[in-house]
């Protein structure tokens, strides 16, 4: 078997999360989170958007982790995130998170937004 280093360029993987929290660079956040360039935040949860809107010039794609099974997503709020150039992905929050981590490891222009199983 051949393992591979994986490399994050700076930025902090999702290394676990459970019911209300997350773990991002060794420290447990609970309640929402929004994972951008800067690092994690809190986050209000839908229908707050400003801080990925805030961050569009650094960015591609959100993914919306919607907890533990999937929503469709506001169609204001979707708008919002076309206007400012933001592409955004609706999910579960487990599989957001496994999305984020393998995008994140490829060195995307990319954040979530998560909301906790």
């Amino acid at each position: 078997m051949r393992l591979n280093e994986v490399i994050f360029g700076g930025r902090v993987p999702i290394e676990g999360y459970g019911p209300g929290f997350f773990r991002v660079g060794g420290a447990i956040h609970r309640g929402p989170l929004a994972l951008l360039p800067g690092g994690p935040q809190p986050w209000a949860g839908l229908p707050e958007i400003e801080l990925f809107l805030a961050a569009a010039a650094a960015l591609d794609v959100v993914f919306l982790g919607m907890g533990p099974e999937i929503r469709p997503l506001d169609a204001a709020l979707r708008s919002r995130f076309d206007a400012a150039g933001i592409g955004v992905e609706i999910m579960a929050t487990a599989p957001a998170c496994r999305t984020y981590n393998v995008l994140l490891a490829e060195g995307r222009r990319i954040a979530a937004g998560l909301l906790p199983v």
